[in-house]
Formats: structure tokens, sequence, C-alpha cells
């Protein structure tokens, strides 16, 4: 039987509100707006001695050019650019033109504006330190741009990020909530950093961040640090259910924390770990016989599902049986919850979806670069 919420619906996983694509994709266009306006102000100020015969400034700031659309990893981004005016008279004396070296003036993508920059941003944020996501913006060393606007820059970003983190939850309520944690590979280190997400819908059936910080995916300890800081500034009320991979250290700390809150596993990545474990060429009918219990009508026709499984592949596959059967009840929890709801509430993609374009682009990156290296000397 279906259990009662207060939620009105819940949004598509991959729809345009999703609360960390927004972030990545809002806090990069305002990290480039921000930068653009600095560099011609740093242009005019180098200007700044050149005057007009009556005494003016010849150099000034000229408002903005209209708005452009540039692409990144995650959609496009809507800036505008800094224009900067000449005022000497025209033929009297050489025009001083301003060329951005960030956004060239007919670009609609530069190498430092590709899919790096929304993940640059959210590890600024997640880190507060922004040095990488300039040097990227900027190139080495940041020619156009002083140390003290740089450091300003990085001050401001940071006063923001303070700010949210330290944001007042006692008004919100949340349902459901998804938790992951997303690797930031922005330059494809051998260790990068994970991020911990924490994404919530509201009884509106609005999709919010509701906390992230750096830590490690399968500590207990990172996990229990992130729920008992949103837990402390007033987060009161447990979720119904908590979604997620079963790797996670996240289940240990939610217990602790919101101990009445139920487990969701994650059935994508659940598929996968059942999956590999037999060979190749079993896994297309195993995947299609897995379908059949998480797309059943009713959790009693899911639960037939799961035995059915066991009898068919126990014997043989006695691996990937117990790897299901271990989670029977936490993969089945969402059978409890409004049918219409089920399709959000099996896997952790609302967090997941975001990134798949970043680390497609990544791994491709790295593969040409591996091809590269082995690439014999002709």
């Amino acid at each position: 039987m279906s259990r009662d919420t207060t939620v009105i619906r819940l949004r598509q996983p991959d729809a345009i509100d999703d609360p960390l694509t927004e972030l990545a994709r809002e806090g990069a266009r305002r990290m480039l707006a921000t930068v653009l306006v600095a560099e011609a102000d740093a242009f005019v100020a180098m200007w700044k001695d050149v005057k007009l015969p009556d005494g003016r400034d010849r150099v000034v700031r000229h408002g903005h050019g209209p708005e452009r659309t540039i692409q990144t990893g995650i959609g496009p981004v809507a800036v505008r650019r800094a224009k900067v005016r000449d005022r000497g008279k025209v033929g009297a004396m050489e025009k001083i033109r301003f060329t951005s070296s960030i956004l060239p003036k007919w670009a609609r993508r530069t190498k430092s504006l590709d899919a790096l920059l929304p993940i640059l941003y959210l590890r600024g944020i997640s880190t507060g330190d922004f040095q990488e996501a300039l040097s990227a913006l900027l190139g080495k060393d940041a020619p156009n741009l002083s140390p003290a606007v740089i450091s300003r820059l990085t001050a401001e970003w940071q006063t923001e990020y303070d700010a949210w983190q330290k944001r007042d939850l006692s008004a919100r309520r949340y349902v459901y909530v998804w938790a992951d944690g997303v690797y930031l590979q922005a330059r494809m280190e051998a260790n990068a950093e994970c991020m911990l997400v924490l994404i919530g819908a509201t009884p509106e059936g609005r999709k919010e961040l509701v906390g992230f910080q750096t830590g490690v995916r399968e500590s207990a300890q990172s996990w229990r640090e992130l729920l008992v800081d949103v837990k402390r500034r007033g987060l009161a009320i447990a979720p119904d259910l908590a979604i997620g991979d079963g790797a996670l250290g996240f289940w240990k700390a939610i217990d602790e924390v919101f101990p009445v809150t139920r487990h969701q596993r994650c059935w994508v990545h659940k598929i996968a770990n059942v999956l590999n474990k037999v060979a190749r060429s079993v896994q297309v009918n195993m995947k299609a016989d897995l379908r059949e219990i998480y797309g059943a009508p009713t959790r009693a026709a899911a639960e037939v599902a799961i035995d059915v499984f066991a009898d068919k592949y126990g014997a043989k596959y006695d691996k990937a049986v117990a790897c299901l059967t271990m989670d029977r009840e936490a993969l089945l929890a969402f059978f409890d919850f409004p049918a219409e709801h089920w399709d959000h509430l099996r896997t952790s993609n609302p967090i997941e979806s975001v990134f798949a374009t970043v680390r497609h682009r990544t791994v491709r990156t790295k593969e040409r670069k591996d091809r590269c290296r082995k690439k014999p000397p002709g």
C-alpha cells in the first residue's frame, strides 16, 4: 500500500530546476560576469593618467555589450561583455582599444569556457578556494588582473559561500532526500576530491540543494558532519525517505542523525553491481529480469519477481543473487510511497545527471591523452 505524503508532484530529475545544475550554471555565469567587469576596470585603471585636453579621463567604462550565450559543459550561460570607450577625438590620436582576453569579441566558445568551468565553480565553493577556477578563466598568473583584484573577487565569493552555508533551515521541510558523492575531476588528477551532495524535495515537489561539502564518499563521519550541520541550522523534521548508493557512508550517518528516515537503494547502482558479477553473455537477460522487479506494478509483484530471479539464477550465479537480495527491503521501499513518485525515488540520478556531460568529456579527454602517450614515434 502506498504511503501518504503531502508532496504535490515531483518534477523530472533532469528538469531545468535541478538545483545542482542551476547552482553550477548560475555560479559560472556570475563568476564570468564579475571577472569580465574586473578585467575592463583594470584596463581603464591602466590608462587613468591619460587625459583629454579638458582634464577628463580619456579611457572610461562604457556599459555592456548585448547579452551573448556561451556554451559550457552543463548548457548555455548568458553573459554581457564589459565595454570600454576611448573618448579621444577620432583621427587626432591613435585609438586605444580594449579587447577582452577572457571573452574575445566574436567568440562563442573559448578553451577556458569548456566543460570545466561549472565544475571549477562548484569546486571553489565547496573548498572556499577559487584560484583554480580563476586560472582557468584568466590564464596562467591572470595577466589582466592584479593580485589585489583577484583577492577581492575570491573574498566576495567566499563571503557568499559562507552565507549560503550558514542559512537558516528551520522553515524548510524535505519529504525526500537524495545523497551521493560527486568526484570533481577538474584536471583529471589521480586522487580527485569528492563533494558530498544532499538534495531534498519539498512538499511542493521542488528539488533544492540542501547542503554539500568535500569529504570521503564511503565515510560515515564525513556524511555525519554534513547531516549534523543541516540539522543544527534548523532542519528538525526528518525526511520520509533517503535515496542513494549502498556503498555510501551516508546510511550509518543518517541512522544516527535522522533515525526514522527510511532507506531506498539506488537501482542504477545496484543493477551495475549485480551485472558485474556475471559474464557479459548473461547480462542482457539478467538486466531484463531485474527490470521486472523495479518496474513491477505493486510491491507484492516485485517481491514475487525477486523470488523468481533468485530461483532462476541462484544455483549458477549465487554472488549476483546475494548482491541483490541483501538489500531487498531497501530496494523496494519506494513502493510504499505514491506511485507517481516511483520514477524519481528509484535512483540518485537527480544528482548524477548533472555531471554526466562533464564526466564523459573528462574520460574522453583522458583517453586521447593516453593514446598520445602510447603512440610510437614516427
